[in-house]
């Protein structure tokens, strides 16, 4: 498999497998490879996560929510091929990050974060780096600040944004919270110079979809941008361009991709609520990715069992590339290189 290909998880209860699609230079895709993960999904549609499946240099990092484990795959040649499958460290593990070789897993039941390196292409447990976290968090996603000193977790549970100072050997700090602009924060996304975008789904309120900003310096968030809504329906999943200026976020409830523009304060604006759809008005759009180059945006549409893509053209605006099939119902996380 090429360096030009995407990823995502099948989340099958029997057997968690990842699907690999080689991307063309015009944004098709083709070649479709499935490879099992030696784990379990939860087989639940609708995995609620961002980030359950990650790219690490030449491996890839998958999460098996069901059986409590990540699949290691090497991906850097033209093959996709398992490495080993590691225990997260804890139950039912969702969102994965990993920079300059540290890996965190966060596990959901109960919350809690395992702690690895990423060392000549496996995963080494680092068991003293783990952490707790709140029990009635219902996080959904981890991530690195950009300069690598700060982890992020998304909690609806507690509508808030842990940040956790990172140390030597990552160990974690204990965590400065933030209460989130709006409810239900969700997926998330940096620009290079240390805005944060969230997502917030205002638990499924139907047309009260919004994100917010914040500026992250020094381990703490400081809100820019409030709450600024599209009008669409569960807004959950967010990236950002290679050059900082927009973010696409994607609506489950309605099949709609939005954009936002990010300006240099970290300040955001709605710009078009409606960029790109999958299938207008029907449920099913979740997570997306942007390749690496920043010319092309993929999302899933679980309920369609289809990915959708555009390229992303000037002024951040979308044009349809195609629509793939061959995903089940349960797909969950997507990766691009």
């Amino acid at each position: 498999m090429s360096h030009e290909s995407i990823y995502v998880q099948t989340n099958e209860s029997d057997r968690n497998r990842v699907i690999a699609f080689r991307r063309a230079a015009d944004g098709n895709l083709e070649g479709m490879e499935s490879h099992e993960t030696g784990g379990a999904g939860d087989g639940v549609p609708h995995l609620t996560s961002q980030g359950s499946v990650v790219l690490a240099g030449d491996r890839l990092l998958v999460t098996n929510a069901g059986s409590g484990d990540v699949g290691v795959f090497e991906v850097g040649s033209d093959e996709v091929r398992l490495v080993e499958t590691v225990p997260s460290g804890g139950e039912a593990p969702k969102s994965v990050a990993e920079r300059d070789g540290l890996v965190y897993v966060l596990n959901t039941s109960p919350p809690s974060l395992g702690a690895f390196r990423l060392s000549e292409g496996r995963l080494e447990p680092l068991p003293e780096a783990g952490h707790e976290l709140d029990a009635n968090s219902d996080p959904a996603q981890v991530g690195f600040t950009p300069d690598g000193s700060t982890l992020v977790i998304t909690a609806r549970g507690t509508d808030s944004i842990a940040l956790f100072p990172i140390g030597e050997g990552g160990d974690l700090g204990e965590p400065v919270v933030q209460a989130s602009s709006g409810p239900t924060p969700y997926g998330f996304a940096f620009t290079g110079d240390g805005t944060l975008l969230v997502t917030e789904a205002f638990r499924a309120e139907k047309g009260k979809a919004a994100a917010s900003s914040y500026r992250v310096d020094g381990g703490s968030a400081t809100p820019v941008s409030r709450s600024v809504g599209n009008g669409r329906s569960e807004i959950c999943w967010a990236v950002v361009t290679n050059d900082g200026r927009y973010a696409f976020t994607t609506n489950f409830a309605d099949g709609a991709v939005s954009r936002y523009s990010v300006g240099p304060d970290g300040s955001i604006a709605l710009e078009d609520p409606v960029a790109g759809t999958a299938v207008e008005g029907e449920t099913g759009l979740r997570d997306e990715a942007l390749s690496a180059d920043g010319s092309f945006l993929y999302a899933i549409d679980a309920d369609a069992g289809r990915i959708f893509g555009w390229a992303v053209v000037d002024g951040g605006r979308l044009e349809p590339v195609g629509s793939w099939e061959g995903i089940p119902p349960t797909v969950a996380g997507l990766a691009a290189s």
